[in-house]
């Protein structure tokens, strides 16, 4: 008898471990099939595709640095803006050349940290829009990350390193944010244009005199 409920025992147990084997292979599956890039085809960069603007009177190292594939991007609110005669405000940006859009659905992804005591800066955007310069722009408001000033995608992120992946769905005018591969936020399209974008720190109103951010893993995805 003993026998018996020992052989019942660890066949109870085996079959235990076959239903959790398969349930966790089935979720693990699912979380493949739910991440952001799915469905897309990674396009190619090389340096010529990544266009720095700075202030126009600071060199190169004066505002940016790349050590070890982490980019930092630092400005002053004092800052003169990109190019002479600019009415914009100051900046250490990058532009994703090479691969500007109209129509499609194209991807973002890249890792950043942004340093406690920046806020009122923008630090990643789509620019372009049909009446007006940019289709979404995610900023930082005292340790919230925000789609301009009002929808919060992360809270608490200072000094924290954060995956950001965006979609831009542009025949159905609809972006989608993600942070850590969970989505976040989905916002509607501003209209058509010429849309690339960029990444790094752009004083918006209400800036702190110093901001920084920094980032790696930049990529561009484009859906088949």
């Amino acid at each position: 008898m003993m026998k018996y409920y020992c052989k019942r025992f660890l066949w109870l147990l085996v079959l235990n471990f076959m239903m959790f084997n398969d349930e966790y292979q089935y979720n693990n599956k699912l979380c493949v099939l739910a991440a952001p890039t799915d469905g897309f085809v990674q396009v190619s960069l090389s340096q010529s595709n990544f266009q720095l603007q700075k202030p126009y009177d600071q060199a190169r190292q004066n505002r940016y640095s790349n050590s070890n594939g982490v980019e930092r991007f630092w400005v002053y609110s004092n800052d003169k803006p990109f190019k002479q005669g600019s009415p914009t405000k100051p900046r250490t940006e990058m532009r994703i050349s090479g691969y500007d859009y109209t129509s499609g659905v194209w991807q973002f992804e890249g890792n950043f940290y942004v340093p406690s005591g920046t806020t009122g800066a923008c630090i990643m955007q789509v620019f372009g829009a049909a009446n007006q310069a940019t289709t979404l722009q995610l900023r930082v408001y005292d340790g919230d990350l925000k789609v301009y000033r009002s929808q919060v995608v992360a809270s608490n992120i200072y000094n924290r390193w954060f995956k950001l992946n965006v979609i831009h769905d542009v025949g159905n005018s609809r972006l989608t944010i993600f942070i850590d591969n969970s989505q976040k936020v989905v916002v509607g399209g501003k209209g058509a244009s010429n849309f690339y974008f960029k990444y790094g720190v752009y004083a918006q109103d209400g800036s702190s005199n110093y901001m920084e951010s920094r980032w790696s893993g930049i990529k561009v995805f484009k859906k088949n």
